[in-house]
């Protein structure tokens, strides 16, 4: 959920839409940000507002390598969950490949026709995450496009699913009142893109709390790999 985190009066009416909607956990994505991290003043200050789990999110859009290579180096041990919007294959690739990189993002039908199946592997290497979202196609009023973009959207969701690699659905939408409860986007994935129930769960629920717990371990000293924690022995 992309917020203005300077604007706390548009974050209040967020957080109550959502408390309305009964959702008990929230990954914000702050805009406008002049550096890499958020202050724990800030992030104290928006759970101070809302009994909701909040989670933050920083996402990078970006087309060029070598750029992408010098700023991913600020996100080592990053408390927030990193993810990569490309058009660049070689992005792409590199981002798939990194470990502080915890979401590809395919949001946009100008990017999510640039997935390919090699992509798609070294994510699931990695146990990092696809992002695919529903804004094309309950966003869109132009019927050409609408029609065009739900073809796309389950053609490449059904690719992600096949490969059996972490994936989460967004909503990304932009009008507060086009905000829906998870269970409501569950039904519409099982219902027009043929997801079947447990599918679209995972997209929304499951995975979703795999990815933060995935940015939790990463912040873990203790943590070694998946499955594996040190445990500190008093000799």
């Amino acid at each position: 959920m992309k917020v203005n985190i300077k604007d706390i009066e548009s974050v209040k009416e967020i957080l109550k839409m959502y408390k309305i909607l009964g959702v008990r956990n929230l990954i914000l994505e702050p805009t406008f940000l002049n550096k890499y991290n958020i202050s724990n003043e800030i992030k104290e200050q928006i759970q101070s507002l809302t009994k909701i789990n909040i989670f933050y999110r920083y996402n990078l859009k970006i087309d060029n390598l070598t750029k992408f290579k010098q700023i991913i180096r600020k996100f080592n041990d990053s408390p927030l969950i990193i993810s990569v919007e490309s058009q660049n294959k070689d992005v792409q690739i590199n981002a798939a490949r990194d470990s502080r990189v915890d979401i590809l993002s395919f949001s946009e039908p100008n990017i999510l026709k640039t997935l390919t199946p090699g992509v798609i592997s070294l994510i699931k290497q990695n146990q990092s995450f696809i992002e695919y979202s529903l804004a094309p196609i309950l966003s869109n009023k132009n019927k050409s496009l609408l029609s065009k973009n739900f073809r796309m959207l389950y053609r490449y969701m059904r690719l992600g699913i096949k490969a059996h690699v972490n994936y989460i659905i967004s909503g990304n939408f932009i009008n507060l009142w086009d905000y829906r409860h998870p269970r409501a986007l569950i039904s519409i994935c099982n219902s027009l893109l043929g997801l079947s129930l447990t599918e679209a769960k995972k997209g929304f629920i499951e995975n979703p709390k795999k990815l933060i717990e995935r940015v939790k371990n990463r912040i873990d000293k203790n943590y070694f790999e998946s499955g594996v924690r040190i445990i500190e022995i008093d000799p």
